[in-house]
């Protein structure tokens, strides 16, 4: 895709209103009133003057994970879900797993880029997220770390300046 059609498809998207968005934060421990990943992603959402029209929290469980994508897609009007959390490799880590099952189309350069960006912040450690972004059911859905520095580095590099662009992509 050339830059001059990536632009117009920009412009084109961005006259498409606020985008509707789901959060999504996968932890055993995180409470609404700790949950800081899903606080910053909602605070660049808002700030764009994007909106959010779902947001839970959910146990590192594959079949929860699941359903809740589900039901968020069955019951919301959300053009893209945001999950943060359960992206590393210990055994509770489960949500790439999830997810990766049911992208009908994968993203690979969201994840290869997120893992690039990460280097330059935590060195060879980067290597151990298995963030991921696709599209299920004409949704996009992204999968990032939870950890308040890879959420700002998901969301402020990767997430925010394409997140127009991305709705529009799937809702054509």
């Amino acid at each position: 895709m050339s830059s001059a059609s990536t632009e117009q498809h920009r412009q084109l998207a961005a006259q498409q209103g606020p985008v509707k968005v789901a959060i999504v934060t996968v932890s055993d421990t995180r409470t609404r009133a700790n949950d800081t990943g899903g606080d910053l992603i909602e605070s660049y959402v808002t700030g764009a003057g994007h909106q959010v029209v779902f947001r839970e929290i959910v146990r590192d469980e594959p079949d929860q994970i699941g359903a809740l994508l589900d039901r968020i897609v069955d019951e919301t009007e959300a053009r893209v879900v945001l999950f943060t959390g359960g992206t590393g490799i210990a055994p509770r880590d489960t949500t790439y797993d999830v997810i990766a099952r049911k992208l009908q189309k994968v993203m690979p350069g969201f994840g290869e880029l997120f893992r690039m960006l990460s280097y330059a912040e935590v060195g060879a450690a980067a290597m151990l997220s298995r963030a991921v972004a696709g599209v299920y059911r004409n949704r996009v859905i992204v999968s990032m770390p939870g950890s308040p520095n890879a959420v700002q580095v998901a969301m402020s590099k990767l997430i925010m300046p394409e997140i127009e662009h991305l709705a529009w992509e799937v809702a054509r």
